[in-house]
């Protein structure tokens, strides 16, 4: 049964979101600059809230920080946004 959130489970997420985050700011549709500020801030403070969670060791908020943010960049892959095609980063079409 896998129903804990460990440290070892957040560094996973922390790392594929911050690198999901990393391809999405190479991968900017032409004429979508503003919509992908705004998705990117989003997640950037999703991040910045996860870790501010996880060092006060609230390990289920930091997780569905996490969550958000990642929710946010499939979001922008799903609208167009964003170009990427690695489903093991991004719910891609």
């Amino acid at each position: 049964m896998n129903n804990k959130i460990t440290k070892e489970k957040l560094e996973k997420y922390f790392n594929l979101t911050s690198t999901a985050l990393e391809e999405v700011k190479k991968n900017i549709i032409l004429g979508k600059k503003k919509q992908a500020k705004e998705i990117i801030e989003m997640v950037e403070n999703y991040l910045s809230d996860a870790k501010h969670f996880e060092k006060q060791k609230e390990f289920v908020d930091s997780f569905a920080a996490l969550n958000y943010a990642h929710g946010w960049l499939d979001s922008g892959v799903r609208l167009d946004i964003f170009k990427v095609t690695d489903d093991k980063l991004f719910t891609v079409k």
